[in-house]
C-alpha cells in the first residue's frame, strides 16, 4: 500500500518562512518525481515545484527565486523551503509522486493536502 503524507502546512505572516514535508511509504519499486502543487479557492490548480530522479527541478513561474525543493532519497522524502511568503501564496498544498510500485503499474499518488496560510 503505497501512499504520500504531507506535513508542515500552517499560519505565518508575509515574509516569513515555512519548511513543508512529503514522505512516501509502502512497496515502492521505484520513485520517478517528486513534487508539490497547490490550489487556491476558485483557482485551478497549479505546479510549485518538482524533482525528478536525476535530481532535475521544475519551478513554477510565481516561486522562482523564492521556493526551494530538496530531497531526502534514502528516507523516500522531499522538502520545501518556502521563504518570502506572499498572501498570494495562501492555498492548499499537496505532495506529489510519480511511483513504481512493486508489482505494479506506475502512476501518479497524491497526499491529502495542507493547507498554507500567508496573512498580511
Amino acid at each position: 500500500q503505497v501512499q504520500v503524507v504531507e506535513s508542515g502546512g500552517g499560519l505565518v505572516q508575509a515574509g516569513g518562512s515555512l519548511r513543508l514535508s512529503c514522505a512516501a511509504s509502502g512497496s515502492i519499486s521505484s520513485i520517478n518525481a517528486m513534487g508539490w502543487y497547490r490550489q487556491a479557492p476558485g483557482k485551478q490548480r497549479e505546479l510549485v515545484a518538482i524533482i525528478t530522479s536525476g535530481g532535475s527541478t521544475n519551478y513554477g513561474d510565481s516561486v522562482k527565486g523564492r521556493f526551494t525543493i530538496s530531497r531526502d532519497n534514502a528516507k523516500d522524502t522531499v522538502y520545501l523551503e518556502m521563504n518570502s511568503l506572499k498572501p498570494e501564496d495562501t492555498a492548499v498544498y499537496y505532495c506529489y509522486a510519480n511511483i513504481r510500485p512493486m508489482d505494479l503499474r506506475t502512476r501518479d499518488y497524491w497526499g491529502q493536502g495542507t493547507r498554507v496560510t500567508v496573512s498580511s
